[in-house]
């Protein structure tokens, strides 16, 4: 019986003739072979077939610049691959896939600067890889993942900087069971010379933070103040030049603060305080020419609504207001920068807010701070007059009485308290002269640290008439704060950090520009 007729024979063969020549791949005209051996010198590219019982291949003064994408994915069977004193400077991504055999990759001599984090994929059955002797200065995360069978790494030769990029190399190598030869830190100065394998995770601080500027409203404003209400966030904006304080809420759908609310019809602005008493919101609107005023939130008609004038007589030019509670009762205190008015303790009866005491007369107080030290409610009150002054509460008297003053620290315009792992501190800042940082030491506030601040607004976070507003960080090794970051921010005049859906944001109000939202990121440098 025929098989095949003439012409289906005659094409069998052709395609069975072809299908042995491709299995049967000459040594390329760069390279020498031997039965299972290739030598490559002086090529200008990686050949893309080798003959099939070649496992050893080696490229040697090669002219080509990379190692591209699948450069062996036809030759599966190598067992040993080696590049020395070669000119190419990357390893590209799944350079090495389709070796699932190769025990020993050698590359070394050569001018490699970057390597693609998947150059290694798929080598699962790797025993030695070999990088040594490069211009290395850093690895990429994670780049011996999936190699199980590895044991030999050696790196030696390269020009590493030991920064947050290393880390992972550092806390892998601490881990693992792969030798590793001894290899050093090219840089920074702190590290040069150290040797990586002594090196453990901790030697590394790669956690820092950034304000991206998240959005801009095209308003200028002089205050900003966060406040919860209803189970919601808010913020209000004090805008002076068109006597209005602007309400923002968050979206908790499209994650962004919008417009909500206004108080209209005021003159010349300045506080727009927040204070929630029995479910109630009030809000205090300070203006410097004219009466200040108090207004409630009708949640039933969504507006507000104005129920009483504040310090009439008193209340002359308020320049700061500062909410506060003790024993159970509410209280805001208005700091008067005028000479003919007095800095007044106002307290909430259930019905309003009436006067409870006035602090010094004629002493133009600027800013007015209230915190606790060691537990005891405090005041602390700067004017341009004279020095810082804290008064204490006494719950005999219910009022507050004159404790000490801070020597040596003129012209504040402003304070800021904080604590650190349980340590209080101050942040005064001074429009001319050096800022600064002060902390309780159990008696009183001693200086740890000046800064430079002219021009300055307000503090940790300086910000500036004439420069950028500088941001800084606590250094706990340092014990000292250091600058990290530059806003630009035009005449800034208040700041608020509000913590919503585990997102950080910091609202900056602007005398002269637009007003600014900045979100607080924390970075890894080391991903």
């Amino acid at each position: 019986t025929q098989i095949c007729s003439r012409t289906d024979c005659a094409l069998l063969l052709l395609l069975l003739a072809r299908g042995s020549r491709r299995r049967h791949a000459r040594c390329p005209a760069s390279c020498t072979c031997s039965k299972d051996n290739a030598l490559c010198a002086n090529t200008g590219s990686i050949p893309r077939s080798f003959p099939p019982d070649v496992t050893s291949l080696s490229f040697v003064k090669s002219g080509f610049n990379e190692i591209p994408k699948e450069s062996f994915i036809h030759t599966p069977a190598l067992h040993l691959l080696l590049f020395t004193a070669n000119d190419f400077d990357s390893i590209n991504e799944d350079a090495s896939l389709g070796l699932p055999h190769l025990e020993y990759l050698f590359i070394e001599n050569n001018q490699i600067k970057s390597i693609s984090p998947f150059a290694f994929r798929g080598l699962k059955s790797l025993i030695h890889l070999s990088l040594a002797y490069n211009n290395l200065e850093t690895l990429p995360k994670d780049l011996f993942r999936g190699m199980e069978a590895l044991t030999k790494v050696d790196l030696r030769g390269n020009l590493f900087s030991c920064d947050c990029k290393l880390k992972w190399l550092v806390d892998w190598m601490f881990h693992t069971n792969v030798t590793v030869d001894q290899i050093f830190c090219n840089g920074p100065e702190a590290y040069q010379g150290k040797k990586i394998n002594d090196l453990v995770a901790q030697s590394f601080d790669c956690i820092t933070t950034d304000f991206s500027l998240l959005k801009s409203l095209d308003f200028q404003s002089i205050s900003v103040e966060a406040f919860a209400f209803g189970g919601d966030q808010f913020v209000v904006f004090a805008q002076p030049f068109i006597g209005r304080c602007s309400f923002m809420e968050w979206d908790h759908v499209q994650m962004e603060f919008r417009s909500l609310d206004n108080i209209t019809s005021l003159t010349s602005t300045v506080i727009c305080k927040p204070i929630v008493i029995d479910g109630q919101l009030f809000i205090i609107v300070a203006q410097l020419f004219g009466r200040s005023h108090i207004f409630k939130r009708d949640v039933s008609a969504n507006k507000f609504i104005e129920i009483q004038d504040v310090g009439i007589l008193k209340v002359r030019k308020p320049n700061d207001v500062e909410i506060f509670h003790v024993s159970g009762e509410s209280f805001f205190i208005i700091a008067d920068s005028s000479k003919a008015g007095s800095t007044t303790i106002h307290k909430w009866n259930g019905n309003g807010f009436y006067s409870h005491q006035s602090l010094h007369p004629w002493h133009c107080d600027t800013h007015v701070e209230y915190l606790e030290i060691s537990g005891k409610p405090h005041l602390i009150l700067y004017s341009s007059s004279q020095r810082l002054v804290i008064y204490q509460w006494s719950k005999t008297t219910k009022q507050f009485e004159r404790r000490m003053d801070i020597p040596e620290m003129e012209d504040v315009y402003a304070v800021k308290h904080f604590t650190v792992k349980s340590e209080l501190y101050i942040c005064q800042t001074r429009f001319i002269g050096n800022s600064k940082v002060m902390k309780w030491n159990g008696s009183m506030f001693s200086e740890i640290q000046t800064m430079a601040s002219r021009g300055s607004m307000q503090y940790v976070i300086l910000g500036s008439d004439y420069a950028f507003t500088r941001v800084y960080r606590c250094d706990a090794n340092k014990r000292e704060f250091i600058q990290f970051q530059e806003l630009n921010i035009q005449a800034p005049r208040a700041f608020s950090l509000v913590f919503i859906d585990n997102r950080e944001f910091l609202l900056g109000s602007s005398f002269k520009g637009q007003t600014r939202i900045y979100e607080h990121l924390v970075l890894d440098l080391s991903s």
